[in-house]
């Protein structure tokens, strides 16, 4: 039975990934999952200088799911390179760092950085991140953009990239298509969605940024929707995020086209959602007598046949 995926360059020993921000630099989970046994590691978002983020609160818990506003807190990218990376190079599972910048100059010197580090497999690019040149407008959410962004970034590194995109455009084919042809490897879909949360006692947000972004089960069919609508239109892997808690998520993600998924909120609720859907994916091999993952991938069944009917 062949669990493995390929996206890019990268290996991966199975398709189960822990997503940026969720996971921290990895330490934070040591002593609660076997980080070996993971398909690979999205760190925590790094910036060029260190950042302190919003102001707390910084979580709100939400009916299925939750709103953070951290803000891109992180220790920047010397500290982490100096300290992170030691920890995370002890590990046999593909780092991927996720890099986040204001300007395509800070992508470029972050880049320029991570490629002289041994340890790292590629690089996840968040192109959510606001364009302080546009007004704020996240990178990802022009075609033109991201074509800039991802094909600068291309031309600096040999290491295989990931482009992860938001959901706050009219059309996510343009923006997937434009960095497919910029030189990305892959596409992580999705980032999260835009959210707030008041409480009515005090009438005062409950994030002290007053939004966030959601995540967790309840964003689970928008990000659905978005993977199989890419899968459509794109040759390059696409990896799953959002609300993935089970095996029975993981396998509609894989049905919709996405070659990976990475966990992200569920980690919050069990640390341990990685290593359960990667014994029930075997599982669920040996019984419909499936020799590799692969083969599942985007086949999704959309035309109602006549067995349909019945």
């Amino acid at each position: 039975m062949n669990l493995s995926v390929n996206i890019g360059s990268i290996h991966f020993k199975n398709p189960i990934l822990v997503a940026s921000g969720t996971f921290g630099y990895g330490e934070e989970y040591a002593g609660l999952i076997n980080i070996n046994k993971l398909g690979g590691i999205v760190t925590k978002a790094i910036t060029l200088k260190p950042r302190e983020g919003n102001p707390p609160p910084r979580i709100v818990e939400t009916p299925c799911g939750m709103i953070n506003s951290i803000g891109l807190a992180n220790v920047g990218i010397e500290k982490f390179l100096k300290e992170k990376m030691l920890f995370l190079q002890k590990f046999k599972t593909p780092i991927i760092v996720n890099i986040a910048g204001e300007n395509k100059n800070e992508y470029i010197k972050l880049t320029e950085r991570l490629s002289e580090t041994e340890g790292i497999s590629g690089l996840e690019i968040n192109i959510s991140c606001p364009n302080v040149k546009r007004g704020g407008l996240a990178f990802g959410a022009n075609p033109q953009i991201a074509f800039a962004i991802i094909s600068a970034i291309r031309k600096k590194t040999k290491l295989p990239l990931i482009a992860k995109l938001t959901p706050q455009v009219t059309s996510i084919v343009p923006i997937a298509k434009a960095c497919e042809d910029a030189g990305t490897d892959g596409l992580s879909l999705i980032n999260t969605l835009p959210a707030m949360a008041i409480d009515v006692v005090t009438r005062r947000p409950k994030l002290g940024n007053i939004t966030g972004g959601l995540s967790g089960p309840a964003i689970k069919p928008v990000a659905l929707y978005f993977v199989w609508q890419t899968f459509q239109s794109v040759k390059i892997p696409i990896i799953g995020i959002g609300g993935i808690m089970n095996l029975q998520d993981t396998l509609e993600f894989l049905l919709a086209g996405a070659t990976a998924v990475q966990i992200g909120t569920g980690l919050f609720v069990d640390p341990k959602i990685p290593e359960k859907i990667l014994l029930g994916l075997r599982e669920y091999c040996r019984g419909k007598k499936i020799d590799n993952l692969r083969k599942i991938v985007g086949t999704l069944i959309t035309q109602i046949g006549a067995d349909y009917l019945r």
